[in-house]
């Protein structure tokens, strides 16, 4: 098994690290694992958080056990409170949004920068077949990114490399006693039925394996498109302002449509940052109709994920934020109130909003 010198190699040089502690045995192994690298001098702080979603009679104590086991390595530890009503639909899917804004808001608290997440090679080899059920793009095939960045706030999932097998082999040669999530097995869930579905397929010869070198062609594939775009825009001598984007396309009224549906998403996401991310499948409608009218010399308007596009007859493209509070009605965000004790942090969340994004 990979060493943690290894895993978390990456992030010595972050100012603090936030573990995202759930209490199963992922995330302990994670938290064995980070606590004996970061014992080691000039190590960046290590500390831990659990987010308590109140759905389950079980959950307070099981964030409590968790506590304890943070203690127990010497790591500091935050309760974290998800308060209020909670959702009848899409439970699973805005429990994670929640998760995720508690989590950000209690690392900008105590001045962490970096996040780490127990994701690991099943849990990836799940996601990817996940997105491919739900036709997702190239970029959503590569799976879970090891490095990403969120609101400015680092997320490492360093465990990626290591399977569901090894982790638990951890937590038994450490001795860490763990907590497991009933809902990973009700069948309410889309999650569930995709890991009976994982069993069926990996009996055909379609396993963890196959699924991984699958995200990693992928993932592959992405960058160097990625690359190849980036070149194809600055060529053009784009102007990318606040509020605004603006390209002269003239000269590519052959390039495909994945080269307008690539400038649709940055842009997009680079404008209206509170957004949800926009659909694909409205994404690639809007790059297919921008690029008919741009070989046609034709003009086209559309709005996608927060901004308006507009395609004028001589292929002057303009991306640009809505209006304020056009945007905000349009706004799905998730708001936190975040108090730090010593001991634990508890947060408040009012409301969720709604959205489609990949998980």
């Amino acid at each position: 098994m990979t060493g943690a010198e290894e895993l978390f190699a990456p992030f010595t040089g972050a100012n603090a690290i936030l573990i995202a502690l759930s209490g199963g045995p992922d995330s302990m192994a994670l938290l064995w694992l980070a606590a004996r690298w970061a014992g080691e001098p000039g190590r960046p702080r290590l500390e831990a958080a659990t987010v308590d979603h109140g759905m389950r009679a079980a959950s307070a104590e099981e964030a409590r056990a968790a506590g304890r086991a943070a203690a127990a390595v010497g790591v500091p530890h935050h309760l974290l409170k998800w308060s209020g009503p909670k959702p009848s639909t899409r439970i699973q899917e805005r429990a994670r949004d929640a998760r995720y804004a508690l989590l950000d808001a209690c690392a900008g608290v105590i001045g962490a920068d970096v996040l780490l997440t127990a994701h690991h090679a099943d849990d990836q080899a799940e996601t990817i077949l996940f997105r491919m059920v739900r036709g997702s793009g190239i970029a959503g095939l590569a799976g879970m990114a090891a490095i990403s960045t969120r609101n400015g706030l680092i997320h490492g999932r360093p465990l990626l490399g290591l399977t569901k097998e090894e982790l638990l082999a951890v937590c038994a040669g450490a001795g860490l006693d763990y907590s497991n999530d009933p809902s990973n097995a009700d069948p309410r869930f889309a999650r569930t039925g995709l890991r009976r579905l994982s069993g069926l397929l990996a009996a055909e010869g379609l396993g963890r394996e196959q699924f991984l070198r699958l995200g990693a062609r992928a993932a592959r594939n992405e960058a160097g498109m990625d690359f190849l775009a980036r070149r194809m825009l600055a060529s053009l001598a784009a102007v990318a302002g606040e509020g605004v984007f603006q390209v002269r396309l003239g000269s590519m009224r052959d390039a495909p449509a994945e080269w307008l549906l690539r400038i649709l998403l940055e842009q997009t996401r680079r404008l209206a940052p509170a957004m949800r991310r926009p659909r694909l499948d409205r994404a690639e409608a809007l790059a297919e109709r921008l690029a008919a009218a741009l070989r046609a010399g034709t003009p086209v308007t559309g709005t996608l994920g927060g901004a308006l596009v507009r395609l004028d007859g001589a292929g002057a493209l303009s991306i640009r934020a809505e209006l304020p509070r056009k945007a905000a009605n349009r706004a799905a965000g998730v708001h936190v109130n975040v108090n730090i004790s010593d001991s634990a942090s508890e947060t408040w969340l009012p409301s969720l909003g709604k959205g489609d994004h990949d998980a």
